[in-house]
């Protein structure tokens, strides 16, 4: 009597598939948030974990500090402490003029990211035999007015 012996199911929980490899993203979204006015590195991340993108999803605080100080480090961010609450001192951050440059070519790099993403998704959906989402179907292609921007490839 032979037993039947079956594959164990993978452990997708850390595979990219799962889209938890997006923390290429966190350097956009704090330029972002930034722009909107200087924060603190507890108070950025609650406000990307509010970013559609992030799903509500707060990001690491101290990988959000460690992509801050390199951030720092290249002119696009600085930092200065803030004495004015009670309590401890925090470090405020705010985005510079280079940051500012940096976010713009972001939305290049991303529109760019967007089309490719939106190809690869049809070419994915095909291979899988998965249809669009019913009544979404247009909303996977670029709309006319980006597609013909010729989005460039920026920092990332």
């Amino acid at each position: 009597m032979s037993a039947i012996r079956t594959r164990p199911k993978p452990d997708l929980v850390g595979c990219p598939c799962m889209g938890g490899t997006l923390e290429k993203l966190i350097q956009p979204a704090i330029l972002a948030v930034l722009a909107e006015g200087p924060l603190h590195g507890y108070g950025l991340a609650e406000r990307i974990a509010a970013l559609p993108a992030f799903a509500g999803d707060r990001p690491d605080v101290s990988g959000i500090y460690r992509f801050l100080k390199a951030m720092d480090r290249k002119g696009l961010v600085e930092s200065a402490w803030d004495l004015s609450e009670s309590g401890p001192a925090k470090k405020t951050y705010r985005i510079t003029t280079v940051g500012q440059q940096c976010l713009r070519l972001w939305t290049r790099t991303l529109q760019h990211h967007h089309q490719a993403i939106t190809a690869l998704l049809r070419t994915v959906r095909k291979a899988a035999k998965v249809p669009p989402p019913s009544g979404r179907a247009s909303s996977t292609s670029p709309s006319p007015d980006h597609a013909s921007h010729g989005a460039r490839r920026g920092p990332g």
